[in-house]
């Protein structure tokens, strides 16, 4: 197994490109988060607001019916999108054209959304971001991952990848069918945990910041928004992978005297990205 890169600040200066200072909204980017299901709406406006707060300038979300008043309000600065149903996703259909996408938060795993999922990656070539329940929906329907275009950023944690790749009995093993995976699919794969590990066909980096508050519920929708910010600021992939791991870890370690482990929830990420960005500009 080669030896992982560490993603430190080093690293990330590479790679980090300071925002012009004339800049507008308009050459921000603009990401589309698409997701939720009833009772599970809140997992895309954690992803839409991380989206907005890492930088990108147009933020929309496309939801299910039932999730419309609830993103309006949590989130006056984002734009909705509906689908035709109520309560889950069945027909993902827009005429925005955003810089990057991430799909799955909350999205549930119907049959009429699996077949959404389907006709969507049928269909896209825009960058992005695979999470959740779209990952699940993958792993129900192994043939699908061929649709994926390449440099599709996935973000899995231990049994979402352990439900695409196949079981492994050693650290060594899950190393090597996740960059076989990465190397037959193209595709870039962020391997949530503690440490993170970033797989890049044969290369693996390994996140260096982050502790255990980022062990709670919402946490992985907030970086899933974070990297698809990144990647609408036409950041490259991997790129959009270490940099968003790297501050998304970093905001937990800013937050952590103030807020202690157990008290330390999503929302906390989101409102310490903004010291994670100006610890780079130091």
């Amino acid at each position: 197994m080669n030896i992982p890169i560490a993603i430190d600040r080093t690293e990330i200066l590479k790679r980090y490109k300071p925002i012009d200072k004339y800049a507008h909204k308009g050459i921000q980017g603009h990401a589309l988060i698409i997701g939720g299901s009833y009772g599970k709406i809140g997992a895309v406006c954690l992803s839409s607001k991380a989206a907005l707060k890492t930088g990108c300038g147009l933020v929309t979300t496309f939801v299910p019916l039932c999730g419309y008043e609830i993103v309006q309000i949590a989130i006056p600065e984002v734009m909705v999108v509906t689908d035709d149903q109520e309560k889950y996703l069945s027909d993902i259909g827009f005429e925005l054209e955003p810089n990057a996408i991430g799909i799955g938060p909350g999205m549930g795993q119907k049959r009429a959304t699996q077949k959404a999922l389907h006709d969507f990656l049928s269909n896209t070539s825009l960058p992005l971001v695979v999470d959740a329940d779209a990952l699940n929906i993958l792993a129900l329907n192994p043939s699908w991952v061929a649709l994926l275009s390449p440099r599709t950023v996935l973000t899995p944690h231990p049994k979402e990848l352990e439900r695409l790749i196949g079981k492994w009995y050693t650290k060594e093993e899950m190393f090597g069918k996740a960059i076989v995976f990465s190397l037959v699919n193209q595709v870039v794969i962020v391997m949530k945990g503690a440490p993170t590990f970033i797989i890049d066909g044969e290369t693996i980096y390994e996140n260096t910041t982050g502790n255990a508050a980022l062990a709670t519920a919402g946490s992985g929708d907030v970086l899933t928004g974070m990297i698809t910010s990144l990647l609408a600021q036409s950041y490259k992939a991997v790129d959009a992978a270490i940099l968003g791991v790297y501050l998304h870890g970093l905001t937990a370690d800013i937050a952590l005297p103030e807020t202690g482990y157990q008290s330390f929830i999503a929302s906390d990420i989101i409102a310490n990205i903004g010291k994670a960005y100006l610890s780079l500009e130091d």
